[in-house]
């Protein structure tokens, strides 16, 4: 299928501009991708049914959006967890992840009220409302919230620039008609909605309309479009999770897309995360199930206190983080009481204390959470050697150790994640001391190891040729020979 165009500037950059979409010519959906859909269309029927029965399925969406809203962010830096954004909501407010917690807020705001206009048509003004309120009075807000870029930007690690860059979107003057033509693909519904909405969020990453925020807004558009679709009753299809776990294959099906036209192995790539993370939600919401089933026959035992905690339990559904003077108000209580009723809930494992403190006591609703939050604590050796791979990279990636140890204490398995990067390391530092780089030869190196993540040999050496040609490397098939037994795809961390 066509892809678009490589095309250089009067500058002397290339930036690419792509095709109009649908794609021409029309893929078929055959084979694996018909499986595929058919299997992620099941999920989602799934997902949707169990939610019809859980109490009051809105706090479940309303935990959803929160957790979407976190990880989406953390996709783009910030270090906020669920349950730094729930104290937030509940007063407490953390100094030094304030500003982290409010692009996280601001996510929520910009999520609720695009799903409050889903009546209406999803057109570039509302795409561009939506985005102000997204950067509005955070990180990104003096880049022209609201307004699409009237400037060149860029996709690539710190250091970057137009000419060593992994990706260049297309030049501002082709903006206005490559994001008409986008709108006008968003009012088509005669392509399934997860092919519609695989086809659109690709797009709007490429076309990466915005100076900052594409991201989150392009993730935000999944959602959109399926709810206007009508495929959920219930905005519970996020896909940060998978995206955030597979970020490195996710960049390459992108890129593949604009380099080859790869649309089939982009939308199932995109039609297995749809999979997975709706499983994810549907095994979510029968554990919740399963929870208050079981505490509410814990605190039926309790007597005449019965009643009252389950009416703490149902608020703590509703706010897994919360004071007394919350359970105060909403039983109509004295402070006296409601400490009782809470007391017992720590007493029974329920709920615990965070602040340590005398007065001002919060108290998290915690195995509730942790169906949420899938951080892992990592142990201090483990950090140590975060930091000793982390410094190796320093002069490139700004020294963003923070980052690191929140991207590692987030991956499914920490430790392998740690060791692969320990050999990322060590092979970067062989290389540059037997070839005797200079420091703009080591930037160089540093962005080929970023390219090796590709899921085979042929295809990372491809990937490598084409970067080092583009980073004008005199010896591009002696670096190539140095490099033709890569290591295992990584998760690369990409700024």
């Amino acid at each position: 299928m066509e892809s678009g165009r490589f095309i250089q500037q009067l500058t002397g950059y290339i930036a690419f501009e792509p095709a109009l979409l649908p794609p021409a010519p029309p893929f078929q959906l055959s084979g694996e991708l018909a499986r595929l859909l058919s299997a992620a269309d099941l999920a989602l029927g799934r997902l949707d049914g169990i939610t019809g029965i859980l109490p009051n399925p809105d706090l479940f969406v309303a935990m959803y959006v929160r957790q979407e809203a976190v990880l989406s962010s953390q996709i783009e830096g910030t270090q906020a967890s669920l349950t730094d954004v729930l104290q937030f909501e509940a007063g407490a407010v953390d100094d030094a992840k304030l500003r982290d917690v409010q692009e996280v807020v601001n996510y929520v705001g910009a999520m609720n009220f695009g799903l409050e206009q889903t009546a209406l048509p999803l057109s570039l003004r509302l795409i561009r409302e939506i985005h102000g309120r997204l950067l509005q009075g955070v990180r990104g807000n003096l880049l022209e919230p609201g307004e699409f870029r009237r400037t060149q930007n860029w996709i690539g690690p710190a250091g970057s620039n137009l000419n060593t860059a992994s990706f260049v979107p297309p030049p501002p003057h082709r903006l206005l008609d490559l994001m008409g033509n986008l709108e006008h693909f968003l009012y088509d519904d005669t392509l399934p909605p997860l092919i519609h909405a695989g086809l659109a969020h690709a797009q709007l990453e490429t076309i990466h309309p915005f100076l900052d925020g594409n991201g989150r807004m392009g993730r935000l558009l999944i959602t959109f479009l399926l709810c206007k679709r009508r495929i959920l009753s219930r905005p519970l299809l996020y896909l940060s999770t998978f995206l955030k776990r597979h970020r490195a294959e996710y960049y390459d099906r992108l890129q593949a897309v604009r380099e080859s036209g790869a649309w089939d192995a982009w939308l199932a790539f995109f039609l297995r995360g749809v999979c997975d993370v709706a499983t994810q939600a549907h095994e979510t919401a029968r554990k919740i199930l399963e929870m208050r089933s079981r505490y509410q026959e814990t605190l039926q035992g309790e007597g005449k206190a019965g009643a009252p905690l389950l009416r703490v339990l149902d608020l703590l559904f509703a706010q897994p983080v919360l004071t007394l003077s919350v359970v105060q108000a909403d039983l109509s209580v004295s402070y006296v009481t409601a400490n009782k009723y809470i007391s017992r809930l720590q007493e029974l494992g329920i709920v615990e204390e965070t602040t340590g403190y005398k007065r001002n006591r919060r108290f998290v609703f915690g195995p509730y959470l942790k169906l949420f939050e899938s951080e892992k604590a990592l142990t201090a050796a483990q950090l140590e050697r975060i930091a000793a791979v982390q410094a190796t990279f320093a002069e490139f990636d700004g020294g963003a150790h923070e980052e690191w140890v929140r991207e590692f204490a987030q991956d499914g398995d920490p430790e392998a994640e740690i060791v692969v990067y320990e050999e990322m390391a060590k092979s970067f530092t062989l290389f540059c001391s037997r070839r005797d780089l200079a420091p703009g030869a080591r930037h160089e190196v540093y962005l080929i190891l970023l390219l090796r993540s590709a899921a085979s040999e042929e295809e990372t050496l491809r990937q490598l040729e084409g970067k080092l040609v583009h980073l004008g490397v005199a010896d591009v098939q002696q670096v190539l020979s140095d490099y033709t037994a890569p290591p295992q795809p990584i998760g690369v961390i990409v700024r």
